[in-house]
């Protein structure tokens, strides 16, 4: 194999350096893995910059300038990081797009930021963009990875990636020349990528990040949690996101840890567990899934299996968790532990491919303490962090030895927090973003002269321990008529640790009593249902069984109960609900791409819904429009109970005073 000798001197201090360190320090160690046709495929670090610098020679051939916007759409693919690395060695900047969006919102992206080029994988991507493409005049072309369907397709403006990289190959010399030049200009200033945010509450935001961003905030957190060149990662999650381009792009490039990409979705687990990465980050939701499954399996299992599993389960509930965080336990416990490591715990993580995660990350919403402490008891060194895109992700960690269900840890290194007068969390740190692209009225009411970011989030630090609580977005908590805090999110989290409970909004800001809509997770009340003898059709006829909402009446009772005994969110508990008939869904704008509410369009929507509830009628006729997989729209129709739950009188003990 042929040593690849960097051209770039100085400090790492950019993305493409830091690539060339590798190539010259370790060639022969795996940088990316991808499963293809049910085989793993290997490239070292020298392959992988060798297929770097010849798609940079092509994207110059094509005329790509310095600072202008390339757009990649497709998921997770070793030949779609090397699109972003490539773009960025041209001092081009990448822009990854969510793949499941549609031609609007992706038309909205490339307009925005003005993309000169595409890198589209396959032909689902490129008919997206060729259906809006009159609409985007600075788009010069599409270069698309998988050609399959696109034999009759009309050439102008359309590129094969592995031509691009051949025509790179056998560039001119003063191609070569060029590329060189922008690679010695580049410096730490210069933007690295442009993320655009969930859109939670209107369009979504460029939030542009420099290089200094995204290298300070991968060597610190690299640091914190020791992560480096022999751990590897299972790159699973949306591009556009920006904790994967965080993990995929900046830990995998400052640490030099291998990034592997699943075949496709479907296969994910499958092939978690045969990679078996050392480093892992998933949301709560799945964690509660997967966690939903084992339990679906084990109710399905024999007496012996299932007496076993409850027991050591039992014990790992009780000294687990101490053990993973080395604290003292007796040998009796110990022994026993490993008794149930042999029979329960070791199969257990092996099926779900987590033998080997030596440090694993959930965030994004509050995960369920009894969900969160099943996978610490096993051994998993799972933890929470808080983050955002404008701070390149990291705002605070857990550290090992300091982990809690109900905190999001203490400031990540090199970040500074305080707390505003209303509760907002400020944030100051080198992963602060530049700027909002092409708009700076926003740019500055989040961030300040001084360097400060409002998060958004109310929260408060706990005075011993130094640990962020959040307990809602800002501008969603409020007061009751009454006067007590309403604060939906920290309720809704609360009904989304039920397996049973996909999705939950609360409504209640300057009202007597709060309502609420419930999303059945349709996996496993479908399971529940088919133990019961409850027989389905659909959702919508599954979701308004009677027996539905008594299971989800319980739930709704417990929150309640829990809820009675804060002193500071009593007011919040659930008067009335209904289920509602449909799934909350991306492609109907009830949800963002990365599945957070949207408050304000659900409110807008469903408003009828909800003054039904609120005017204790007992049942609505109500008519909602869909979008389905293929983009066309129709409507469901239903006929939707509403319904009462249990208000538990105020029982706050003192420990129990918020």
């Amino acid at each position: 194999m042929v040593k690849m000798v960097s051209s770039v001197k100085g400090n790492m201090d950019t993305i493409p350096k830091l690539v060339a360190q590798h190539i010259n320090t370790k060639p022969n160690q795996p940088a990316y893995r991808e499963k293809e046709f049910g085989i793993w495929q290997s490239w070292s670090w020298a392959e992988a910059g060798k297929e770097i610098e010849n798609l940079s020679h092509g994207l110059l051939g094509l005329g790509i300038g310095a600072g202008e916007h390339v757009a990649i759409i497709g998921r997770n693919r070793p030949h779609l990081y090397w699109a972003m690395l490539a773009s960025q060695e041209i001092r081009a900047v990448p822009v990854p797009v969510y793949q499941d969006s549609v031609a609007e919102e992706i038309a909205y992206v490339l307009d925005h930021c003005e993309a000169s080029f595409v890198f589209a994988e396959n032909q689902e991507q490129v008919d997206k963009v060729l259906d809006v493409q009159e609409s985007l005049p600075k788009l010069k072309g599409i270069i698309f990875l998988d050609p399959r369907g696109m034999r009759k397709y009309s050439k102008d403006g359309l590129f094969d990636y592995r031509e691009v990289q051949k025509n790179g190959e056998n560039a001119s010399a003063k191609i070569k020349k060029e590329r060189h030049k922008r690679l010695t200009e580049q410096s730490a200033s210069d933007s690295c990528a442009m993320l655009y945010t969930s859109g939670t509450t209107g369009r979504p935001k460029g939030v542009v990040l420099s290089h200094n961003n995204v290298i300070k905030t991968s060597q610190s957190s690299c640091d914190f949690d020791n992560l480096n060149s022999k751990d590897s990662v299972l790159a699973y999650l949306p591009m556009a996101w920006v904790g994967d381009f965080i993990f995929s792009i900046g830990q995998a490039t400052w640490s030099g840890f291998c990034v592997c990409c699943p075949e496709n979705t479907e296969t994910m687990q499958h092939d978690l567990k045969e990679i078996g990465p050392s480093y892992f980050f998933a949301p709560p939701r799945y964690f509660e899934g997967l966690l939903t499954d084992v339990m679906i399996r084990m109710e399905d299992a024999g007496y012996f299996q299932n007496t076993l599993f409850k027991y050591f389960m039992g014990h790992a509930q009780k000294v687990g968790s101490l053990i993973l965080d080395g604290k003292p336990v007796s040998t009796i416990d110990k022994l026993k532990y490993q008794l149930g490591r042999f029979f329960i715990y070791g199969p257990l993580l092996n099926t779900l491919g987590m033998t080997n995660i030596r440090v694993g990350y959930t965030a994004g919403e509050a995960i369920g303490p009894e969900i969160f402490n099943f996978y610490r008891s096993l051994g998993v060194n799972l933890k929470q962090l808080y983050g955002q895109t404008e701070a390149s992700v990291f705002i605070t960690q857990q550290p090992d030895g300091q982990v809690h269900a109900d905190t999001v840890g203490v400031p990540s290194p090199g970040v500074e927090l305080r707390i505003g007068e209303n509760g907002e969390v400020f944030y100051r740190s080198p992963g602060v973003f530049v700027e909002y692209f092409k708009n700076t009225k926003s740019t500055n009411e989040t961030k300040d002269s001084d360097g400060w970011v409002a998060t958004g989030d109310a929260g408060f630090l706990e005075p011993e321990s130094g640990h962020l609580r959040i307990i809602d977005r800002a501008k969603d908590v409020g007061k009751m008529k009454n006067g007590s805090l309403f604060a939906p999110k920290f309720v809704e989290n609360k009904l989304k640790f039920y397996p049973n409970i996909l999705e939950a909004v609360l409504f209640g800001a300057g009202k007597g009593k709060c309502v609420a809509f419930i999303n059945i997770d349709l996996q496993a009340v479908g399971n529940w249902a088919e133990r019961n003898n409850i027989a389905y059709s659909s959702y919508q006829e599954l979701s308004g069984h009677p027996k539905v909402y008594g299971m989800i009446r319980e739930h709704i009772n417990e929150v309640n109960n829990s809820l009675s005994k804060d002193k500071m969110l009593s007011g919040c508990q659930i008067a009335r609900f209904l289920i509602l008939h449909k799934e909350l869904d991306a492609d109907d704008g009830e949800l963002t791409r990365t599945r957070k509410v949207r408050r304000r369009v659900i409110e807008d929507k469903f408003r009828e819904l909800i003054n039904a509830l609120y005017d204790d009628k007992k049942e609505i006729f109500t008519k909602t429009e869909v979008t389905y997989e293929d983009g066309s729209k129709g409507s469901i129709s239903a006929t939707l109970k509403l319904e009462d739950a249990v208000i538990h009188d105020v029982n706050v003990s003192e420990g129990n005073a918020a």
